[in-house]
């Protein structure tokens, strides 16, 4: 079954709403939208971090480059969804000790801080 002839019509990332489902390249549930990663300023999608389905895993992040289309119900990859990394793996998604001093880094830093917090 392809996943995408029920995921309404392709929208822009600034549309892309937390809760949205994710979805591998064989169309395979990964999770939902937890947080998109943009740089307002200058108009960058960065991508977005993924909560997982289950307790027992963790966050991953899907780059911009991992992800293929963005839709009104959903997010698909261009990757198996074993590929997206977690969040402290990515420099761009993780905490980087020289991300204080670049506004997007920062922000990227807050955002892994805040998903990272014990719940």
């Amino acid at each position: 079954m392809n996943v995408v002839q029920d995921l309404g019509a392709k929208l822009s990332y600034l549309a892309l709403a937390v809760g949205t489902r994710v979805y591998d390249v064989d169309s395979a549930p990964v999770g939902v939208v937890e947080e998109v990663l943009t740089d307002e300023r200058w108009d960058i999608f960065h991508g977005v971090i993924v909560a997982p389905p289950g307790p027992e895993q963790s966050h991953r992040f899907a780059h911009r480059e991992q992800i293929a289309d963005l839709y009104e119900r959903g997010v698909v990859l261009s990757v198996p969804g074993a590929e997206m990394r977690d969040p402290g793996e990515d420099p761009p998604a993780g905490v980087v000790e020289e991300a204080a001093h670049h506004p997007v880094q920062a922000d990227l830093r807050r955002a892994w801080q805040r998903l990272s917090r014990p719940r």
